[in-house]
């Protein structure tokens, strides 16, 4: 990554230009290459929010290598924890090939019909959340310009709740430094929700089932322990 702050800031600035002038060109009638202009554009915008970020020795949003997409629409996310564990639960992404926009899926959690659902084990978890903001305001977020990216896992480098997390511990004469060095930043960017979590590493799993059934066995996971 480069490292001058003023060089970035530059480059960063030409980026965001290129990124509005292709976010326009969408809006306008297509003659070929808009949406791939348009990606090429916000993935240079994001890149160089991380590099200025890192730069400056600030909080900042990088990709987290997450093998599932989740629904953008109603991924209706689900939260369980225990003392050292954390279990989310959401709709998985499944695009309908026969969907012309005429209509709207509504998503019933009660529903006794399988869906394609996923459940994300985090291990070790020191601590764990899910509220706000929804994805309206995510750019009233700490972590806007720097690297946030919707709808998409990810991981907070520097992370200043996971520093506040290791001081408040260190106090303790048996306080391992080394364990809150282990754990990382997980973030998750939803429709109506955010997810956070500071955790070692996770487990996911992709099922169809009803949403009743998955919480039913989330439930003797969290009773196993």
């Amino acid at each position: 990554m480069l490292k001058h702050p003023k060089g970035i800031e530059k480059k960063l600035a030409y980026a965001n230009e290129r990124l509005l002038t292709a976010t326009e060109a969408l809006a306008r009638k297509h003659s070929g290459g808009e949406r791939e202009e348009f990606e090429a554009a916000r993935a240079e915008v994001l890149k160089l929010e991380r590099a200025l970020a890192e730069s400056r020795k600030e909080p900042y949003a990088i990709p987290c290598d997450f093998p599932v997409r989740w629904s953008i629409g109603s991924p209706i996310p689900y939260l369980f924890c225990s003392d050292n564990r954390a279990l989310l639960t959401f709709y998985v992404d499944e695009p309908d090939p026969d969907w012309d926009g005429t209509y709207v899926n509504i998503v019933d959690p009660g529903s006794k019909d399988p869906v394609t659902l996923c459940l994300v084990t985090f291990n070790s978890c020191a601590s764990a959340k899910l509220g706000h903001p929804n994805d309206e305001v995510q750019q009233g977020h700490a972590l806007a310009k720097h690297g946030l990216e919707g709808y998409t896992a990810q991981i907070v480098e520097n992370s200043p709740w996971l520093a506040e997390v290791a001081k408040t511990n260190s106090v303790h004469p048996n306080d391992r430094p080394e364990h809150w060095e282990s754990l990382h930043h997980y973030v998750f960017w939803f429709h109506d929700s955010t997810f956070e979590c500071l955790a070692e590493s996770f487990e996911v799993e992709v099922s169809k089932e009803p949403m009743s059934e998955l919480f039913r066995r989330v439930q003797e996971k969290l009773l196993s322990e």
